[in-house]
């Protein structure tokens, strides 16, 4: 009897122990288990963790060199504008001094060289006159005292003077001029009209004729320009003479007082 108790008491025991270690191998497997899981994923964990650091370290220093080279140039740029604005600024009183200068040296110069520039005008003489037949005046100059008239039998003004001399009688130019017409006047016959110098005209009536000239010629003080005559209506009573006339800027002059 006691021979058959031992044995079953040992199995028993030794079942006893097997599951004993057999549980403390699953504990320990289950914490090694853990353990390497926790390392495992604290690893990973701490990896992501210094990369998403190292990232957002990166970006931030990106972010700052952005800034710094954003501002660096922002900086340059204001203080280029502050020195250009500086330049111009100079330069604008610069100028502004230069062409105030200008002005005072043209101011300056101005009447000099306007005075070298204007071509000296040269005096044009009054012309001088002779003259155009020899002969008695028979009648005188009245423009305002009336003489008589034997042809119209009144007493009339009388803007020549009326040269005695006989038909045929050559007639002279009384100063240089240039013919500016003939024409057969209604009232005092073939008559002739030169241009003098400042404004001044010579009237040449009563000619017989005047083929000695034509009309935009030039004559000198002296030439032939016609002949005495008789072909005056308002004066054909009269004897044979030249009326000569003399005007300045169309106004009547005493011949007298010219002819020399």
């Amino acid at each position: 009897m006691r021979n058959n108790r031992r044995p079953r008491n040992f199995n028993e025991e030794s079942e006893t122990k097997k599951l004993i270690y057999i549980s403390i191998a699953v504990v320990i497997l289950a914490i090694l288990t853990f353990a390497i899981t926790y390392i495992v994923y604290s690893n990973a964990l701490n990896k992501n963790t210094g990369d998403i650091t190292q990232k957002i370290t990166e970006m931030g220093t990106q972010n700052s060199n952005t800034l710094s080279e954003a501002s660096s140039p922002i900086g340059k740029n204001v203080n280029e504008m502050q020195e250009e604005n500086e330049k111009i600024a100079i330069n604008t009183t610069n100028i502004q001094t230069q062409s105030q200068e200008s002005n005072a040296i043209v101011e300056t110069k101005t009447p000099e060289l306007e005075k070298k520039q204007e071509p000296k005008k040269e005096e044009i003489k009054d012309p001088t006159f002779i003259k155009p037949v020899e002969g008695e005046i028979v009648k005188e100059y009245a423009s305002e005292n009336l003489v008589y008239s034997e042809t119209l039998k009144e007493w009339i003004i009388h803007n020549g003077i009326d040269i005695k001399a006989d038909k045929t009688t050559i007639v002279k130019a009384s100063s240089e001029g240039t013919i500016k017409s003939i024409k057969n006047d209604p009232r005092y016959g073939i008559t002739i009209v030169i241009e003098h110098t400042n404004g001044y005209v010579s009237i040449y009536s009563n000619l017989l004729t005047a083929e000695f000239v034509k009309e935009g010629e030039k004559v000198t003080q002296g030439k032939t320009i016609g002949t005495v005559g008789n072909t005056a209506v308002f004066e054909i009573a009269d004897e044979p003479h030249l009326h000569f006339e003399i005007l300045k800027d169309n106004k009547y002059l005493n011949p007298s007082e010219y002819i020399k």
